[in-house]
């Protein structure tokens, strides 16, 4: 007898093996570790819903971001209007994945990236996973060339923020 897996099993796998790029999207979006539990819970619901129309012509990592972007924008954009108030950036951004994140250079990096704005923040993570242009656009929605032109912008905002503040 062979044993087919069910799409919730399917579905779990998929969760089981993307599930850094998941906590690292919501952790992005969301200092208050309450905040950030719903956050993911959110996500993964909206992953399940969208599961079934998942398009095979992109690799599951693509759609995960897509989704998980698009989710944590609106999560944000909800939070700010509930709070009225736009939360400290000021804090130290917390990664379980101390290794990545450990050296004094990329902990100023992540702390300039909290200023920039949702889009241009959404950019940078996936510039800093690596994905190529391409797969950025696929991602957000948007040209490669837009990709490219954000990215350079973004690039000399903190760089301009990077020398004024060593100023």
């Amino acid at each position: 007898m062979v044993y087919k897996a069910s799409l919730e099993d399917k579905f779990i796998t998929i969760l089981e093996d993307h599930k850094k790029l998941i906590f690292k999207i919501a952790n992005s979006y969301s200092r208050n570790p309450e905040e950030r539990k719903d956050l993911m819970q959110e996500i993964v619901l909206q992953l399940w819903k969208a599961f079934p129309d998942y398009n095979s012509d992109y690799a599951f990592s693509t759609w995960i971001y897509r989704i998980a972007l698009n989710v944590s924008i609106s999560f944000y954009r909800k939070e700010i209007t509930r709070k009225k108030t736009v939360e400290s950036y000021k804090e130290v951004v917390e990664f379980t994945d101390h290794e990545t994140y450990r050296n004094d250079q990329m902990e100023q990096l992540h702390k300039m990236i909290e200023k920039l704005n949702l889009l241009e923040k959404a950019v940078m993570i996936l510039y800093l996973e690596g994905k190529n242009y391409k797969e950025m656009a696929e991602i957000m929605g948007i040209t490669a060339t837009n990709i490219s032109t954000r990215i350079n912008r973004i690039k000399n905002k903190l760089s301009s923020n990077y020398q004024t503040k060593n100023n």
